[in-house]
């Protein structure tokens, strides 16, 4: 066959894409299950740190299965279940209604002995995806911590949801006022001297992605208000 040809030049290409196609779809199976579980052990870090624990891939099991004590699903209602809480994905529930909606809890003991509940968070910042959990003292009221995390918020601004010093102002904050009515956490301009319990400084610079977060936790945390509310002491 004429190797100037079209005809080989087509056959050439065919099966060039062809074997680099195989070639990837091998790999990429090859590599699900470890894809896989790395997903898992950073959500189990992510879990964690809503409870103020740091781990990493070497210690994450051992402290997750020390702290996390039950995990289950339930709906807007407060009802329980079947199935696993932890295979949830939040993002794909809120598509549904609200009385479809499965969403997952979890329970944890510090070694204090005091029994902490951890929800998790899904919404939309600037540029993408943001995403998190967020766990209540026994009073299902108290946030006692956070963790945020961003698929590709602005560097120096919106990203600075990720850090410590920005997640720190949540904690002691409360989501339902003195009448027990829900009314979440209000993201105020940065730096506005508030000491509203229900109210946190905003990111400087990061306007969309602080209002993204706040719609975050009022969608959020509201679909768990009866179950709060119901459990809390």
């Amino acid at each position: 066959m004429n190797k100037h040809s079209n005809l080989y030049i087509i056959i050439y290409a065919s099966i060039l894409v062809i074997v680099v196609a195989a070639v990837l779809s091998i790999i990429s199976t090859t590599l699900k299950p470890v894809q896989n579980k790395n997903i898992e052990l950073e959500k189990k870090q992510n879990i964690l740190h809503s409870i103020n624990i740091n781990s990493n891939r070497k210690d994450v099991e051992q402290l997750y299965g020390k702290y996390i004590k039950a995990s289950y699903i339930i709906n807007y209602k407060g009802e329980r279940l079947s199935g696993d809480a932890f295979n949830i994905d939040l993002r794909k529930e809120k598509l549904k209604s609200v009385e479809e909606q499965k969403l997952p809890v979890y329970e944890s003991r510090l070694d204090n002995g005091s029994k902490k509940i951890i929800i998790p968070l899904v919404g939309k910042g600037l540029w993408g995806p943001i995403w998190g959990f967020i766990s209540f003292n026994d009073d299902n009221n108290t946030i006692y911590g956070v963790t945020f995390n961003h698929e590709g918020e602005t560097p120096g601004l919106g990203a600075q949801i990720t850090t410590t010093d920005f997640q720190k102002r949540f904690i002691g904050k409360q989501v339902f006022d003195v009448r027990k009515k829900f009314v979440s956490i209000e993201l105020k301009k940065a730096k506005s001297k508030s000491n509203n319990i229900h109210q946190v400084d905003a990111i400087s610079g990061g306007t969309i992605t602080s209002k993204g977060l706040e719609k975050m936790l009022q969608n959020c945390i509201s679909c768990y208000e009866k179950y709060l509310k119901e459990n809390s002491k």
